[in-house]
C-alpha cells in the first residue's frame, strides 16, 4: 500500500492551494462585477451549462459515496443509485422553463415560491435551502478529510481548514462568477482522475474470479429494489433544493440551451457516476476492503494500492475537486443567503461574514461525521417533505386551494408523519427520533428507511389537504384576508403559468415540454 510521506503530502497540497488561490483570485478581480456576483442569468450556452451542471453534482463525495453504495449493495444497488442521481437533471429542462418565465428576474426556486406563496413560504423554503447547503457543504469537508486520511495516513484537519479559507477567500471576491469557471476547470480534472485511475487500475490491479462469484455483488438484491422507491424519491426531491442547479437553470440563454445541458449532463453523469462507483466492488474483489465495510473508503483504498505517483496524483486531483465543489456550494449559499433569505436588503460585505460564521461548524461537524449517504438522506428526507406539496403550484388552478398554510403546514406533517411512523414500526417513540435523522443508516435490514420515504411524501399531501378542509371552514364562517386564496394579482405577477405560456410572447419561444 503506497502511503504518501508527510513531506510528499505537504509538498502536494500547500503549492496546490496557494496556485489555486492565486489563479481564481485573478480571475475574479478581472472577470468579476456586481450584477455577475450572485447570479449570471441569460448567459450561457448549452455546452458550457451541461459542463456547469456536471460539476455541481461532482465532488469527493461522489468519490466516497458511490463505491460504498456498490461495496454493500453490489451491482444492482450501484445502477439504481447512478440512474436516480442522473436522470433527476432532466427535471430542470421540464420545470426550468415553467419557473424561468414565471420569475425572469429571478435566478432561484425561492424567487417563484416568494411570488407564488408569499413571504412565509419563501421564508420557510429558503432555511430549509440553507439547512440542505450547510449539509452538503459537511458531507464535501468530510469526503476531503476521509480521503486526505486514506492517501496519507494522516488527519487532514489542516487541509480541511486552509481548503474552506482559500474558497471563502476567492469566493469572496468573485461570486457566482468564479464558480462558473472553477467549474468548467472541475468538470476537465474528473475526467482527467477517470482516465488515471482507469489506466492505473487496469494495469496493475489483479483479481480472483473465484472472488468475484464469492462476493454475490453481481446479484440482485432485496436492498437494491428497496433503494429504486428509497432513492428516486430522495433525490428527485432533493434536487429541487439545490440552488446550484437553479442558478445554472437561470442561467441558460434559451429553454433549448437549457434542455441540451441538461441531457448531456444526465449523460455523462451516469456513465462517471458508475464508472465511479464501480471502484467498490474492484476494491472487494481485489481483497482491499471487505464487503459492506461501513468503516472503509473504497475508492480511496484501492488507490492507495498503486504507484506512489498514482496517490501524488489522485491526492491531486481529489483537493482540487474538492475545492471547485466546495465554492460552488459556498456561491450558491451567498446567493440564497443575499437573494432568498434578506431579499437584497443586506449588504454583500454582511452576507459574506455571515457565510465565513458558517464554515466554522461546517468544518466541526465535517471532521466528526463519517457516513456521507447518511448526511445526504438527512436533506433527502426533509425535501421528500416539502417539496411534493410545493410543486402542486404549479398547476394553473392552484391559486384557489393553495397557500402558504397548506405548504408549511404540508412540510411539518411530513417530518411529523416520519416520527409516526418510526414510533409505530419500531414501537419506541426514541425510535421514532432517531429515524427522523436516520441514525441507523441506509443498509440497515428492515424498511425503516423505505417507510420513512413513503410518510414523508404522502404525509405532507395528507396533512396539506386536511389544513386546506380546515382553512376553508374557518374561511367560510370568519372571511379573514389571512386565511383567503391568494390571487395572482395580491402575489404582484401576471397571471397563471399557463396564461403566460398562451401569451403572444411566448408563443415563439423554443420550449421543450408543453406546460402544466
Amino acid at each position: 500500500m503506497s502511503v504518501l510521506s508527510s513531506v510528499a503530502a505537504n509538498a502536494i497540497v500547500w503549492p496546490l492551494f496557494a496556485v489555486m488561490l492565486i489563479v481564481s483570485c485573478t480571475i475574479a478581480y478581472f472577470k468579476s462585477s456586481g450584477s455577475s456576483f450572485i447570479s449570471a442569468n441569460g448567459t450561457q450556452k448549452g455546452v458550457p451549462l451541461a459542463l456547469n451542471f456536471i460539476a455541481t453534482s461532482f465532488g469527493c463525495g461522489m468519490l466516497v459515496a458511490y463505491p460504498q453504495m456498490a461495496n454493500v449493495a453490489g451491482l444492482h444497488g450501484l445502477l439504481v443509485y447512478s440512474l436516480t442521481s442522473a436522470l433527476p437533471m432532466m427535471l430542470f429542462a421540464y420545470f426550468g422553463p415553467l419557473i424561468r418565465k414565471r420569475c425572469p428576474e429571478g435566478f432561484l426556486l425561492t424567487e417563484w415560491v416568494y411570488q407564488r406563496f408569499g413571504t412565509v413560504a419563501g421564508v420557510y423554503l429558503s432555511i430549509c435551502t440553507v439547512l440542505n447547503l450547510f449539509l452538503y457543504m459537511v458531507s464535501e469537508v468530510s469526503s476531503v478529510n476521509l480521503a486526505y486520511e486514506a492517501l496519507t495516513g494522516k488527519s487532514g484537519l489542516a487541509v480541511v481548514i486552509v481548503q474552506c479559507v482559500v474558497t471563502t477567500i476567492y469566493t469572496t471576491l468573485g461570486g457566482f462568477h468564479i464558480s462558473f469557471i472553477t467549474d468548467t476547470i472541475q468538470t476537465g480534472i474528473v475526467l482527467v482522475l477517470l482516465v488515471a485511475g482507469t489506466i492505473a487500475v487496469a494495469t496493475n490491479l489483479k483479481i480472483d474470479h473465484q472472488a468475484v462469484l464469492d462476493s454475490g455483488l453481481l446479484e440482485a438484491k432485496p436492498l437494491g429494489w428497496k433503494l429504486l422507491y428509497i432513492l428516486t424519491v430522495a433525490i428527485f426531491t432533493n434536487d429541487f433544493f439545490m440552488s446550484g442547479f437553479w442558478l445554472r437553470t437561470f442561467a441558460a440563454r434559451s429553454d433549448k440551451d437549457l434542455f441540451i445541458g441538461c441531457a448531456i449532463a444526465t449523460f455523462v453523469l451516469l456513465c462517471v457516476l458508475t464508472l465511479v462507483g464501480m471502484t467498490g466492488m474492484l476494491a472487494v474483489w481485489a481483497g482491499y476492503v471487505p464487503i459492506a465495510s461501513s468503516e472503509s473508503v473504497p475508492f480511496f483504498d484501492l488507490l492507495a494500492h498503486q504507484s506512489a505517483g498514482i496517490v501524488g496524483l489522485v491526492l491531486a486531483i481529489t483537493i482540487v475537486i474538492s475545492t471547485c465543489a466546495l465554492d460552488t456550494l459556498q456561491s450558491a449559499l451567498v446567493s440564497t443567503i443575499a437573494s432568498s433569505v434578506f431579499r437584497n436588503k443586506l449588504s454583500l460585505l454582511y452576507v459574506r461574514s455571515i457565510v465565513l460564521i458558517v464554515m466554522v461548524p461546517v468544518v466541526i461537524v465535517g471532521l466528526i461525521a463519517q457516513d456521507i449517504l447518511n448526511i445526504y438522506l438527512i436533506v433527502d428526507l426533509l425535501s421528500s417533505s416539502v417539496i411534493p406539496v410545493m410543486m402542486f403550484g404549479l398547476h394553473r388552478k392552484s391559486h384557489s386551494y393553495l397557500t402558504a398554510w397548506e405548504v408549511v403546514g404540508g412540510g411539518l406533517g411530513g417530518i411529523l408523519s416520519v416520527f409516526i411512523f418510526g414510533s409505530i414500526y419500531y414501537h419506541s417513540a426514541h425510535e421514532g427520533g432517531r429515524l427522523l435523522l436516520l441514525l441507523n443508516g441506509l443498509y440497515l435490514d428492515d424498511w425503516g428507511v423505505f417507510g420513512a420515504l413513503v410518510a414523508a411524501p404522502v404525509g405532507s399531501i395528507i396533512s396539506a389537504f386536511l389544513i386546506f378542509v380546515i382553512r376553508s371552514i374557518l374561511y367560510h364562517f370568519w372571511p379573514l384576508s389571512l386565511l383567503a386564496p391568494i390571487s395572482p394579482e395580491q402575489n404582484n405577477t401576471k397571471g397563471t403559468i399557463s396564461e403566460d405560456y398562451h401569451s403572444d410572447e411566448t408563443k415563439d419561444s423554443t420550449l421543450i415540454f408543453p406546460p402544466i
